[in-house]
């Protein structure tokens, strides 16, 4: 029997018993679980508690993650080349896979000519080759960098993040790929997730990490920190304001529209149509009122849902009867009425029910 057949049925058992630890399988169903793979087992001349077998069949990797890895190429590669290049010097890094990789003679040809390309700062030829090089070893970490490195490159981020991704998929170990998911991710304003990839990177080429992955690393942290800050400081601004955003008959950030209620109190009037404001403002009563509404915004919006004063607005609208000069509305008139009298009462902050509605003192 093939060893790659004994290979494959070993880390079909992995997948059954990981599955059974993370709980994709109901313990419910652990007897059949186990019978399936012993069936396996037998059926394929194979021993599951072998590590070092199940290690040369997997590596650190598992079934289900070399399986994602080929969902991600299948529509990849099946597609014709994007023009475009990227990125990187393929010196700046001499990290090296961890493990054998898939390759050929024709592949690791196109490889070299893409190399070439790059260094020549022609990437849209970069991308070419070395999508050749990858149709023919889909899972090569190498192939796969290389074009995230020519993407970015030619600006094309979004296509060197996903080339990054499935690099660090096919192999973890190979470091300078997550540099390149780093530098992509960051670009493409994922700062916590480039800050994220270029921890992993660290992680993998140990001793502290080298000082380009240390730095990428610092400039990430440094931008996810300046965002938290940003987004603290608006937190707070919006707590200080009064209204966040003003309701019918606020401003912007809150303020009341004193425009909607001189509109409503004689539209028509002066010029544009408008009551005279300065006249409005010299009684003593409405300065009072302005003041309370200045910092009541919600008084504002039921005294311009009273009804009453909404019929009399109308009335006062042409600037016809009852109106003073420039359409004004009089005032001994509008007051005449208790629940309009009521409620300038309550705008004013005293008397009546509008006592004591503020904050305690």
């Amino acid at each position: 029997m093939a060893t790659s057949q004994k290979r494959l049925a070993l880390a079909f058992i992995d997948f059954l018993s990981k599955s059974l630890r993370d709980g994709t399988i109901s313990s419910e169903d652990t007897e059949s679980i186990e019978i399936a793979k012993t069936c396996i087992a037998d059926t394929f001349r194979v021993d599951p508690s072998d590590q070092a077998a199940l290690k040369d069949a997997i590596g650190d990797q598992s079934l289900l993650s070399i399986y994602g890895v080929y969902e991600k190429l299948k529509g990849k590669t099946s597609t014709a080349p994007m023009p475009g290049a990227s990125s990187s010097k393929p010196t700046t890094n001499t990290s090296k896979p961890s493990g054998p990789t898939p390759t050929s003679p024709e592949a690791e040809e196109f490889k070299s000519q893409g190399n070439k390309a790059m260094q020549q700062k022609d990437y849209p030829q970069a991308i070419d080759l070395y999508t050749k090089a990858i149709n023919l070893s889909p899972t090569n970490p190498i192939y796969l960098s290389n074009r995230a490195a020519a993407y970015s490159a030619s600006h094309k981020h979004a296509d060197a993040c996903a080339d990054a991704e499935l690099a660090t998929s096919a192999d973890p170990k190979y470091t300078k790929a997550w540099s390149r998911l780093g530098l992509a991710r960051f670009v493409l304003g994922d700062a916590k997730g480039s800050m994220e990839a270029y921890q992993k990177g660290i992680e993998y080429e140990g001793n502290g990490g080298s000082e380009a992955m240390k730095k990428g690393y610092k400039t990430a942290k440094e931008k996810v920190e300046e965002e938290e800050k940003e987004g603290g400081d608006e937190e707070i601004e919006r707590a200080a304001s009064p209204r966040g955003a003003g309701g019918a008959g606020a401003g912007g950030g809150g303020m009341p529209d004193l425009a909607g209620l001189a509109s409503m109190l004689g539209g028509g009037g002066g010029g544009g149509g408008m009551p005279d404001l300065g006249a409005l403002m010299n009684n003593p009563m409405f300065a009072s009122m302005a003041q309370n509404m200045m910092s009541n915004p919600d008084a504002l919006q039921g005294l311009m849902n009273n009804p009453r004063l909404r019929e009399m607005a109308q009335n006062f609208g042409g600037g016809g009867g009852g109106g003073q000069g420039g359409g004004m509305p009089d005032i001994s008139a509008l007051m005449s009425d208790p629940s309009l009298r009521e409620a300038a009462m309550n705008m004013m902050g005293g008397g009546g029910r509008g006592a004591g509605r503020g904050a305690p003192q």
